[in-house]
C-alpha cells in the first residue's frame, strides 16, 4: 500500500536563512549594527545569544523530527534563494520542492523562543498538509 501523504508532502529537512552575511566582515557588521539598533534578525535571536549558539536552541533543534540547517543570506542554497525573498525565513525541503514555512513576521512573533518556533512550525506544517518524514 502506498504512502497516504506522499513523498511530495514529506518534510525532509528544514532550512533557516539569517538576514545577515556569513563572512567574518558580515558577522562583525551585524553584531555591531544590532547593538546600535541598526540591524535585526529574528532568526538570529532564536538561535544565538550575544555570540554563540544558544543551548536551548541546540536542544530544540535536536528534538525536531527532521534536520534543521542554517545559512546566511550570502551562502544559502540556490533553491532556497529562489523561493525565500524576505529574510529571515524558514523553509521546508520536501520531496515536491521548497516551501516557505515562516517569514520575518512569523519569526518575530516567536519572540526569541526556540520552543515557540518549533510549535509554530508544527502548526504550519499541518496547515500546509505537510508531514515529517
Amino acid at each position: 500500500m502506498g504512502d497516504p501523504i506522499g513523498a511530495a508532502n514529506r518534510i525532509e529537512r528544514l532550512v533557516g536563512v539569517y538576514d545577515a552575511d556569513g563572512t567574518l566582515r558580515g558577522e562583525v557588521t551585524y553584531w555591531v549594527s544590532k547593538r546600535l539598533g541598526r540591524a535585526h534578525c529574528a532568526l538570529c535571536d532564536i538561535t544565538h545569544g550575544s555570540v554563540r549558539e544558544r543551548p536551548d536552541w541546540r536542544r530544540c533543534r535536536d528534538s525536531l523530527p527532521v534536520p534543521f540547517e542554517t545559512y546566511h543570506r550570502d551562502d544559502q542554497p540556490d533553491a532556497v534563494r529562489e523561493i525565500a525573498a524576505d529574510l529571515p525565513a524558514v523553509v521546508a525541503m520536501t520531496g515536491g520542492g521548497v516551501v516557505v514555512m515562516l517569514g520575518p513576521d512569523d519569526l518575530e512573533a516567536c519572540e526569541g523562543s526556540p520552543e515557540r518556533m518549533a510549535s509554530v512550525l508544527e502548526k504550519v506544517a499541518g496547515d500546509l498538509g505537510l508531514s515529517w518524514r
